[in-house]
């Protein structure tokens, strides 16, 4: 999947925010570190929904298509 973030360069080092999650960031000392951060926080996100919907209802799937822009 593909989603968009945002970096903040700062002297602490750098944040990211994915505004296709609202309310999932990370940071990191590097652009690099940051961008990995924010990779396994989307990881996670998307591993607990698939658990989720799992448990609920076997017959919901999840699906990745990709939408041009």
């Amino acid at each position: 999947m593909k989603y968009k973030v945002l970096l903040r360069k700062s002297e602490e080092g750098v944040s990211v925010s994915c505004p296709g999650l609202p309310g999932y960031w990370s940071q990191g000392e590097t652009e690099a570190e940051a961008i990995e951060n924010i990779q396994d926080a989307i990881r996670e996100y998307m591993a607990a929904i698939n658990d989720s919907l799992s448990k609920e209802d076997a017959q919901e799937e999840i699906r990745e298509i990709e939408v041009t822009v």
